[in-house]
């Protein structure tokens, strides 16, 4: 019970810390193995199990190899390590999925069945506004409701309402933002138009190489400029 509090715990902070994983439980045991149901192990993106326990090399390989496909592609998976001779009877071979669950062959002398349910954890989608215009501070409420990590970056002076966001940046130096998809909006109402630009295209992004040029110079007009493109 001790060692399930301990990973529960942790996936709780790490969900908080918006940090990538995968949670694998034990869902089915039959006869005899190391691990039974309702283990649970965290897998880090490198492989490593960082908390918990899912059992030894018999699973382990199987799960491994799951995580990283979840991870790739965002989606859950059901895995079933079962004796050869079970496997034979499914009429199905080690790695082969059917209806939903993949198969491995578990190569112990305990000969045991486990079925364990992989599943990734990502970060939520990460918006970043650069700019507190009254688009700005619109978009970043009702990105927040869509389950979005919003973060507003502008200067202070500038603020005449707290932003309804995670994340709050005095100024346009972003520094390292957490992992995830991540789109950038520039909406500065002709004030740091320049800095917010700069600030928001340091690495390749789907906007075109003109498209920035042609916005650069600060706006004379007060209506409220907004640029939006994925990084």
């Amino acid at each position: 019970m001790t060692r399930h509090v301990e990973v529960m715990d942790l996936v709780a902070r790490l969900k908080a810390a918006e940090e990538t994983f995968v949670l694998a439980t034990v869902v089915r045991t039959v006869s005899v193995t190391a691990a039974k149901a309702g283990a649970k192990a965290i897998i880090r993106p490198d492989g490593t199990i960082v908390a918990g326990w899912i059992g030894g090399g018999c699973a382990r390989g199987a799960v491994l190899k799951a995580a990283r496909d979840a991870l790739a592609d965002g989606e859950p998976r059901m895995v079933s390590v079962q004796p050869e001779n079970l496997l034979a009877e499914l009429g199905v071979k080690p790695g082969e999925n059917r209806g939903g669950v993949r198969f491995a062959q578990n190569m112990c002398p305990s000969k045991g069945t486990m079925d364990i349910f992989v599943e990734p954890v990502l970060p939520h989608p990460s918006l970043v506004i650069l700019g507190v215009s009254p688009v700005a501070l619109s978009l970043a409420a009702q990105a927040r409701q869509l389950g979005y990590h919003v973060t507003v970056a502008a200067p202070a002076g500038d603020l005449t309402d707290t932003p309804d966001a995670d994340m709050l940046i005095d100024g346009y130096a972003l520094g390292k933002l957490h992992e995830a998809k991540r789109f950038v909006v520039v909406s500065t109402q002709g004030k740091g138009d320049e800095a917010a630009l700069r600030a928001s295209t340091p690495q390749r992004s789907t906007a075109s190489r003109r498209r920035p040029a042609s916005i650069s110079a600060p706006s004379r007009r007060k209506r409220s400029r907004c640029r939006f493109w994925r990084r």
